[in-house]
This record gives structure tokens, sequence and C-alpha cells, in this order.
């Protein structure tokens, strides 16, 4: 019995941000860029508009304010915003420095909660409906640690994180090639990984899975999340604790 192959999806209304945070200054040179391109390239068969961000291509000052430019000129954020606010999806790319995610990736972070009191028609915060996820590229220990970080922190902001939104390649501890690298007679570092080609597959269409069910629900309820309402007394079924522990 031949089993036949399921039609793709198609996802024509989504729009997809995907904020590489490496520290190379030329963006041409991004091991981390490699990776999301493929993540790109998957989504961007399947209909949805992909914009790339590549974060030291611009001045982010540090803060956590929506606008920092009375104390850094040049800060870029503002202008920046629009294309985070306009994106169903947001993938953050990083690679890994001593464990952890790189400087930059950690600025755009702050950024993004410095809009966390942005509200959207429901009021709601400004991120509910939208999708997270994250890409991890390195030569060291910290994928899935990283990818913790980053996954938590955008949903506390108020992303959507879908099953196994996360993916990454980490090469040989120490110095050596990273992913994308070209090697002499065979194929370019990491492509051959199939757990780092599987896991960047899923992530791809859960995310979009995910949006797009979003999109069509309008969102999240605003049952129990509008600040607002709970400004205004509304408790939301919010039953305060009437049992304490004496002190010993």
């Amino acid at each position: 019995m031949s089993q036949t192959t399921p039609t793709a999806p198609r996802y024509d209304d989504l729009r997809a941000l995907l904020i590489n945070c490496s520290l190379t200054k030329d963006s041409t040179q991004s091991h981390t860029g490699v990776l999301l391109e493929s993540l790109g390239a998957i989504m961007s068969g399947a209909g949805v508009e992909v914009d790339t961000l590549y974060a030291m291509d611009h001045p982010i000052a540090p803060g956590v304010q929506p606008d920092m430019r009375d104390d850094f000129p040049d800060d870029a954020w503002p202008d920046l915003w629009p294309r985070v606010e306009r994106a169903d999806i947001l993938v953050i790319g990083t690679p890994l420095w001593l464990g952890e995610e790189s400087s930059v990736c950690r600025r755009v972070v702050e950024r993004l909660y410095a809009m966390s009191g942005e509200l959207n028609d429901q009021g709601q915060s400004v991120f509910y409906g939208r999708a997270g996820g994250a890409i991890i590229t390195g030569n060291e220990d910290g994928v899935k640690h990283t990818a913790m970080s980053l996954l938590f922190a955008l949903s506390h902001l108020g992303y959507t994180i879908p099953p196994q939104a996360d993916a990454g390649w980490i090469g040989e501890i120490g110095p050596g090639p990273s992913f994308g690298d070209e090697q002499e007679g065979d194929q370019p570092v990491g492509f051959d990984s199939d757990f780092t080609a599987h896991n960047s597959t899923i992530m791809a269409w859960n995310l979009m899975h995910t949006a797009a069910m979003l999109r069509r629900a309008g969102g999240l309820p605003t049952y129990g999340n509008d600040r607002q309402a709970w400004s205004d007394g509304e408790r939301f079924g919010y039953v305060a604790p009437t049992r304490s522990i004496p002190s010993s």
C-alpha cells in the first residue's frame, strides 16, 4: 500500500524576522547566519515573508527603555522596532561564547524587554499572538542552556513558544571549524548533521503552524490578561491567600 506525500501548507499571510546576533562585523562571515538562512529558506518556501536583521549592522544602544537616544544619540532601536512589531514569528540566532549567548544577543533581548510595556489593541502585551524561537551555533557547550534562556525571555515577554522551537549545531570542543566552514574535499562543516537538519526543520514548521493558529484565532483570549481591566479592578477569579504560617 503506497503512502502519499502530504501537501505542504502555505503561510503566505505570515511574516518572520530572523535576528542574527553574531559578533563578526561582516555578516557574510557569520556561521550562525548560515544556519538561519537554512531556516529562512524553509519558511520562504512555505510563502512566509522573511526579513533578516544583522544586529551588528546597527548601533543598538544598551538599556531597557524603548528609546535611548537621550543618552545614545545614534540608538538604532526605535527605527528597528517596526520590523519586530510587524513579525508574526521572531527567531533569535546567536553564537556561543563562554557557554552563553553573545553580548549583542543580550542587548537585543534587553531592548525587546524595553517594549514590554507596549500593548496591543486588546490590552495585552504587544508580543501576544506571536511565535518565537532560537538558533544557536558554536564550538563549546551551551546550546540547550542558551536556548532555554532565550526561549524563557521570549515567553516572559509574551511570545508563544511552540514545541521544539530551538535548533543548534555544536562542533568539537575548542578551537576549530565552525558551522558552514568549507573543508577541502568534503561538504561544509555541519551540513551532514542530521540532528541539526531535523531539529531546524521541525522548528521552522512548528513556528509557522503556531503563528498561523494564533492569527486565525485572533491571538490569545483577553480574559485573564487584560492589563487595563486589571488596573480598573477586575481580578479574573483571583483569590487572595488567607492562610499564613506562624513565625517560629
